[in-house]
């Protein structure tokens, strides 16, 4: 079996749900439960036994021992992480705690089990670190996409810490031998993502007859990539990646966020009409967040050449299917906006009114 950490939030639940479509082998899905893990994004397990549910935090390096003892997985996935920019402006320590202290720990309780294994069990398994394109910094808009060899220039609390931890992946593997592998990947949408960022919460927004609220001049630059494509990346590296690697994975889809916005306005002007008015009426500019990165960029040409990898999903057609999986699940979405969550939107985007 493999341990996937935090498999309750949004990329971690896609891909447990995606291996468990796909394969019969278990998993132990550790996930501490803050508010953006959701055990209702994995409600179509219940009952399931190769998926076995631990509420806990990477940590606690009691519980992590104990896991591995008892369970013995073969791998272990690192998902868990903060990973809201905006949330590690407000409050970075929570994101310093999980990001760099958790994934430390983590790194120990693995290396201490990975040191116990039979020989052959050494050399088959693999601890697979899920990172960001943050950790590069921001490009101008005429430089080259980010490859594996660019300098870590993180610029938010929040990518100051993921490259922390990626630093002491590439430690425990140069160090200690510990068979480690690192994905850093461009912005993922899709179905179970917290209507906290871009593409959700202007889904919601709109729906709600709220205005969408675009960060500046809105010509920040992301590459987009369908969540269900980064799984099937993890999963191509959990294969066949080299030990001591790192792959970046991309979407090949860069455009500006207001474009992302107005196609957004686009598809629901065709899904779902306004009487007389288009959801464009919604947008509104409002105040740019301190040190807003101008553009980023994957260049995803290893993981193509050295394990046959490519997205499936063109912006597109993901986007499409992300409207349409929020306006097939207004139940998620209304139970997922919690007092806790109208609290953070109202302060955030107030302070940018």
């Amino acid at each position: 079996m493999i341990l996937v950490t935090g498999g309750a939030g949004f990329i971690g639940a896609n891909f447990v749900l995606d291996w468990l479509e796909r394969s019969d082998e278990a998993i132990i899905n550790l996930d501490v439960l803050t508010y953006a893990g959701n055990l209702e994004n994995l409600k179509t397990l219940e009952g399931d036994k190769r998926h076995v549910f631990v509420q806990g935090d990477i940590g606690n390096s009691d519980l992590l021992i104990h896991l591995l003892k008892d369970y013995r997985p073969r791998a272990i996935l690192n998902f868990a992480a903060e990973s809201h920019v905006d949330r590690s402006i407000h409050g970075p320590e929570d994101f310093i705690q999980t990001n760099i202290v958790g994934t430390f720990r983590l790194l120990e309780a693995s290396r201490d089990y990975w040191s116990r294994l039979k020989e052959n069990e050494k050399q088959q398994f693999r601890f697979l670190h899920v990172s960001t394109d943050e950790v590069y910094g921001s490009l101008a808009k005429d430089e080259m996409p980010f490859t594996e060899t660019h300098r870590y220039e993180p610029n938010s609390p929040y990518s100051a810490s993921k490259a922390a931890s990626d630093h002491l992946v590439r430690a425990y593997h140069h160090t200690y031998g510990l068979p480690v592998l690192t994905t850093n990947c461009s912005n993922n949408y899709g179905p179970y993502q917290f209507p906290e960022k871009l593409i959700p919460l202007m889904i919601v927004n709109a729906l709600a007859g709220k205005s969408l609220p675009v960060y500046g001049d809105g010509q920040q630059i992301r590459d987009w990539l369908y969540v269900k494509d980064h799984c099937s990346a993890i999963r191509r590296v959990l294969e066949d990646g080299i030990p001591g690697q790192i792959y970046n994975i991309g979407g090949w889809n860069e455009k500006p966020n207001i474009e992302i916005v107005e196609t957004i306005c686009s598809l629901l002007d065709t899904f779902r009409p306004r009487e007389g008015h288009s959801y464009r009426n919604l947008i509104k500019y409002v105040a740019d967040r301190p040190g807003h990165d101008r553009r980023y960029a994957i260049d995803a040409s290893k993981i193509e050449r050295e394990l046959g990898w490519r997205p499936a999903e063109t912006f597109e057609t993901g986007i499409s299917k992300t409207v349409q999986w929020y306006l097939d699940n207004a139940a998620w979405v209304t139970h997922v906006q919690s007092g806790a969550y109208r609290h953070w939107v109202e302060k955030n985007y107030k302070e940018r009114a």
